[in-house]
C-alpha cells in the first residue's frame, strides 16, 4: 500500500494548499507502516487496485485532498474501518506519477483528522471526519510552559542527531529553522526512529502541551538507549584493545627473544603451561585462577623456591580431568578383588569403601554426603 515514510520538511510552496478547506467527507487511503504528520511532505506508493481507483477518482474529480491513516495490522489485504486507527491526516496530493507497479504520490499533510464513520466501503473507503485544528492563540500562562517544552525538545533532538549513526547531521538544523511548537513537534516525531504505535500516539494527542510532553519522554528514552549503546561499545572496544595489545606485546617479545637466541627454558615452559591451560577446558573460574597464577609464575625467578610451588600448583590444575567423566564401577565383588590385589591389610578402610559403594548401588539418585575415609 505505501512505502515507509521518508519525511521531508515543507517549504513555502504549497501554503495556499494548506489553507484549503478540508471537506467533511474524504476518500480514505490506508497506509502500511506509515504515519503521516501534518505539514510534512511524504512519498507514498500505491499498488492495490482499490487504492489506485481512489487516487484516480480524487485527481480526476478535482479534489486533491484525501485522508490517509495507518493500518493496525499491515498484513491485512483488504482493510476495513476496523483495521485502521481512528486518527489520521488530511493530505493534499502535490504530484502523481503512474508506474508499472502502481502509482507514486508526493503528498503534503494538512491537518489531523478524527474518523467519525464510514459513508462508503466499496470500491474504497469514504469517511466522515472531524478536522482537529491547532490552537490559533496560546494563553500567556501556557506560552511559558510551551516555550520551555519547545526548547527542551529542540535540545534533546539535537543531541539524538549527534549521537545516532542513522540520522543525517542536517536534521540538527530543524530546531533552528522552526519556531512554531506544533510544527517542531510533528517534525521531530516524524524523524525520530520511533515505532509505529509511538508515532500514532503522538498523532492522536490533540492537546499541544500533552503532545510535547509525550514527545519529550520519547526523546529522553531514545537518548538513554543511545548513551547506553555508546557506553557498551566503548567498554567492548576498551577490552578488545587491551587483549589485542597484550597479544601483540607478547608476540613481539617472543620474536625479539628468538632473534637474540634468548628464548630460554623458563619462557618455553610458561608458553607450554599456557597452552595446557587452554586445552584443559576448565570452568571459567578455574581458568581465570590458573592464568592469574601463570602470570605470577612468569615474574618469579626460576631459582626461587616459590617458582617450584607455583609451577606444581598449575601443573596439578591442568592435570585434573576437568572435562573427562567416567562411569562408576559399583560391582562390589570386583572392587573387593581390586582392593585386595593392590593393597595389603587396611581392612577397616576397605570395609568403609565397600559400604559406601553398596549404598551408592542401591541409592544412585539424590545427593549423598561424601565420606571421609
Amino acid at each position: 500500500m505505501a512505502d515507509e515514510e521518508t519525511p521531508v520538511r515543507t517549504s513555502n510552496e504549497g501554503e495556499k494548499d494548506l489553507r484549503m478547506e478540508i471537506p467533511e467527507v474524504l476518500n480514505l487511503l490506508p497506509l502500511r507502516d506509515t504515519v503521516v504528520f501534518p505539514v510534512l511532505i511524504v512519498p507514498i506508493a500505491v499498488g492495490r487496485e482499490s487504492s489506485i481507483k481512489l487516487i484516480d477518482d480524487s485527481v480526476v474529480g478535482g479534489n486533491r485532498i484525501i485522508g490517509v491513516v495507518a493500518m493496525k495490522d499491515p498484513t491485512v489485504e483488504s482493510p476495513t474501518l476496523d483495521d485502521v486507527y481512528q486518527v489520521g491526516t488530511a493530505v493534499v496530493i502535490r504530484m502523481m506519477g503512474k508506474m508499472p507497479d502502481g502509482i507514486r504520490l508526493i503528498a503534503q499533510g494538512i491537518s489531523r483528522i478524527e474518523i467519525l464513520e464510514a459513508v462508503q466501503t466499496q470500491p474504497y473507503l469514504r469517511v466522515r471526519v472531524r478536522v482537529v485544528q491547532e490552537p490559533a492563540q496560546i494563553s500567556e500562562e501556557d506560552s511559558l510552559e510551551i516555550e520551555a517544552l519547545r526548547r527542551s525538545i529542540a535540545d534533546s533532538f539535537q543531541k539524538v542527531v549527534q549521537m545516532s549513526p542513522n540520522l543525517p547531521d542536517e536534521l540538527a538544523g530543524i530546531p533552528l529553522n522552526v519556531t512554531e511548537p506544533h510544527v517542531l513537534t510533528d517534525l521531530v516525531a516524524a524523524h525520530l526512529p520511533l515505532s509505529l504505535p509511538d508515532k500514532q500516539k503522538i498523532l492522536e494527542t490533540f492537546d499541544l502541551k500533552e503532545r510535547m510532553r509525550l514527545l519529550l519522554q520519547m526523546l529522553a528514552r531514545e537518548l538513554e538507549v543511545l548513551e547506553l549503546g555508546s557506553k557498551l561499545q566503548s567498554q567492548v572496544h576498551s577490552e578488545l584493545s587491551k587483549t589485542q595489545r597484550e597479544y601483540y606485546l607478547r608476540e613481539q617479545l617472543k620474536a625479539i627473544q628468538r632473534e637474540l637466541g634468548e628464548m630460554d627454558e623458563n619462557a618455553a615452559q610458561i608458553e607450554e603451561l599456557r597452552q595446557k591451560i587452554a586445552e584443559a577446558k576448565m570452568p571459567p573460574e578455574a581458568e581465570k585462577e590458573a592464568l592469574r597464577e601463570l602470570d605470577r609464575l612468569s615474574r618469579i625467578p626460576s631459582a626461587s623456591p616459590e617458582y617450584t610451588v607455583a609451577r606444581t600448583y598449575i601443573e596439578t590444575m591442568v592435570a585434573l580431568p576437568w572435562s573427562i567423566s567416567t562411569e562408576d564401577n559399583l560391582d562390589i565383588s570386583q572392587v573387593r578383588q581390586v582392593l585386595d590385589e593392590d593393597h595389603y591389610g587396611l581392612e577397616k578402610v576397605k570395609e568403609r569403601i565397600l559400604e559406601y559403594l553398596a549404598v551408592r548401588k542401591f541409592k544412585p539418585e539424590g545427593n549423598m554426603r561424601q565420606p571421609i575415609l
